[in-house]
């Protein structure tokens, strides 16, 4: 309980110190104007109040991976603590924060382009295609994911008719104006989110849940040896500390936020909210079932086919709740993939119209670059959620990489401490290096361990090499 509580603190004290300071690196600036206004078309562009835009962006971010990552991640053992705190405080919150207020001085522009203007136009290029993947593949896993939990409440619903349901919810949230579903909608979803992490937090401490502490260093407790700690829990872990779909979110809400002073509170408080939302639930999942060593014999003991996240969330809120405190609680679950993935499709259609250079205030226009989408997101279901999930955590933290990259090179042109970029810049290349070669097929090359490592410190190496041969080419003019 020590570890779990120490964490918590550094979480919430990381947001008032950490947060202030990049605040003052980046340099908010209350009197300059932002998009929200200029450029107010009341579709994607609306002025929204400061703790509307939290939330919203709260629950955009706070998908899946916060809960079911957590779960996973920590089955490697205790290290998932330290790993949520360092990484969302130094990592996660830096990458959210610089990428929303780098799009608020960029008129409300997509990561694509962000990216690109910062890394190239080859870049610009590839991250246009990738982004866009992502943001299907996000919008599939975050179909699957619910409608699997929702058939699971509702025996006489299946889960192809909940798929069909919350694909149409997906479509209209993508098509209409921001304030007419997902600003009204989101209030009801945060507090059901919102009660499900006070409800286990409560429960927590209720029953003295026995939470491993950190000792004995930082090795593995994952039962199969083969997935070792350094790199599968720091992918596993993705949206509890890191996580590069965030980066694609933060320029939905840079289009309606009212004053640059509220970013701190939107963008870096968002991903604290969620770092704590991952921390409440790995704490949860390691103490609900007497120890890790209990937790990994549960999982294991699941059938092949099942969501084994999922089983762990619906055993723990219905026991420690109760039937009602747990049907609010799995709403809350259900509620944070739903309100990912109508965001997810809704930021492909922004990244598109903005390579394509669609204006998105018609309504036909809207459903030219839509439909294409909402065609590819309904093939992507047909894969199993299991894939599906390997697949898009590799993809998130990967775009991590190149948004963290593009945030160095924006502080290192506007001669700002770029090391608060570049540190996470370094690690994550190296995480995610590792992972690709390393990682069994099909979702990765399934090279020898130390071969991985080797490979990942060269491209690393490399990657590092070129930052610094260039620095000082190019400026960015003060906007």
């Amino acid at each position: 309980m020590i570890t779990f509580i120490g964490c918590l603190l550094l979480l919430i004290a990381g947001y008032f110190i950490y947060g202030r300071f990049m605040e003052r690196i980046f340099g908010a600036d209350p009197n300059r104007s932002v998009p929200a206004y200029t450029q107010q078309d009341g579709v994607d562009y609306v002025p929204m109040s400061w703790w509307r835009v939290f939330l919203i962006q709260f629950l955009n971010i706070a998908g899946l991976g916060p809960i079911f990552g957590a779960i996973m991640g920590v089955m490697f053992g205790p290290a998932a603590f330290l790993w949520i705190v360092i990484g969302t405080i130094f990592g996660g919150a830096v990458h959210d924060y610089f990428s929303g207020m780098m799009s608020v001085r960029e008129g409300g522009a997509s990561l694509p382009e962000l990216v690109g203007k910062q890394l190239g136009k080859y870049i610009k290029l590839f991250m246009r295609l990738f982004s866009l993947l992502l943001m299907i593949l996000v919008g599939a896993v975050f179909v699957s994911g619910p409608a699997g939990l929702l058939a699971g409440m509702t025996p006489d619903i299946s889960i192809l008719v909940w798929t069909v349901i919350i694909f149409v919810y997906y479509m209209l949230a993508t098509l209409l104006p921001i304030d007419k579903i997902i600003g009204r909608i989101y209030p009801v979803f945060g507090f059901a989110l919102l009660f499900m992490a006070v409800g286990i937090l409560f429960a927590l401490f209720y029953n003295h849940a026995p939470i491993p502490e950190l000792t004995g260093g930082l090795e593995s407790h994952h039962p199969n040896k083969a997935l070792h700690i350094f790199p599968m829990m720091f992918v596993s872990i993705a949206c509890g500390a890191i996580s590069g779909f965030h980066a694609t979110q933060s320029p939905i809400m840079a289009r309606c936020i009212k004053n640059e002073k509220y970013g701190r509170r939107c963008f870096y408080g968002a991903m604290v909210a969620e770092g704590i939302v991952a921390l409440i639930w790995a704490a949860a999942a390691s103490s609900f079932f007497g120890s890790l060593d209990g937790l990994q014999h549960y999982v294991a003991g699941l059938p092949a086919t099942a969501n084994k996240a999922a089983e762990v969330v619906n055993v723990i809120a219905k026991d420690w709740l109760g039937a009602v405190g747990g049907f609010l609680a799995i709403l809350g679950v259900i509620a944070a993939p739903l309100t990912s993935g109508d965001t997810a499709l809704r930021s492909a259609r922004l990244i598109a119209a903005d390579f394509l250079h669609i204006d998105q205030k018609p309504i036909v226009k809207r459903l030219m670059i839509s439909v294409p989408l909402f065609i590819l997101t309904f093939l992507i279901l047909q894969m199993n959620f299991d894939v599906l999930w390997r697949y898009f955590a590799w993809c998130n933290q990967t775009l991590a990489v190149f948004t963290l990259w593009a945030i160095t090179v924006y502080l290192r042109r506007k001669k700002k401490l770029y090391i608060i970029s570049l540190i996470p810049a370094i690690f994550m290349t190296m995480v995610c290096s590792t992972y690709l070669f390393v990682a069994p097929r099909p979702e990765g090359i399934g090279l020898s361990y130390t071969a991985s490592l080797l490979i990942a410190t060269v491209i690393t190496v490399f990657t590092v090499v070129c930052f610094f041969l260039r620095k000082g080419k190019g400026s960015v003019k003060n906007k």
